[in-house]
């Protein structure tokens, strides 16, 4: 859990607003992932696609696996989310490149998932996403928690 959550605070650390990924681009390619996905803000439909999978509003900056109205997620992703992954671009990106993967590399063992299409490259569509989504504000590096940190009750 401590590799889980050190990965997780870099990657906070290292992502901004400033991502490579083109926003314009990913809405284009947004068009690959609407089978199962749709990205919408309560009555606000801003990306219409399939309910398949989770809303993917506010995906950047979500806890893994807590989409409250989706209730079928695997279990290894749950968790990873669980144990604190909170997505990033760049954790979004290199999970859609290969979903089982990065959960096997995220629990350190053999893991499953439920999505099985794979994206060679998502930088345009996590851009896209982060740009539709809520603001995500990034953690002061010195509120961030360290391994040696007591964990918070």
């Amino acid at each position: 859990m401590t590799k889980m959550f050190a990965l997780t605070a870099a990657a906070l650390l290292a992502t901004t607003s400033a991502y490579a990924g083109d926003a314009v681009k990913g809405e284009k390619d947004m068009k690959k992932c609407k089978a199962c996905h749709t990205v919408e803000n309560g009555d606000d439909v801003i990306f219409k696609g399939g309910k398949t999978g989770p809303n993917l509003y506010g995906v950047i900056g979500r806890t893994a696996g807590t989409e409250e109205s989706f209730t079928k997620y695997g279990d290894d992703l749950v968790a990873v989310g669980a144990a604190g992954l909170v997505w990033t671009e760049e954790l979004l990106v290199e999970y859609v490149q290969d979903p089982k993967k990065f959960l096997s590399a995220q629990l350190d063992t053999a893991a499953k998932s439920k999505m099985s299409f794979k994206l060679k490259d998502a930088s345009d569509v996590a851009a896209y996403l982060a740009s539709v989504g809520p603001a995500v504000e990034e953690m002061p590096v010195e509120d961030m928690p360290t391994e040696d940190a007591a964990p918070a009750e």
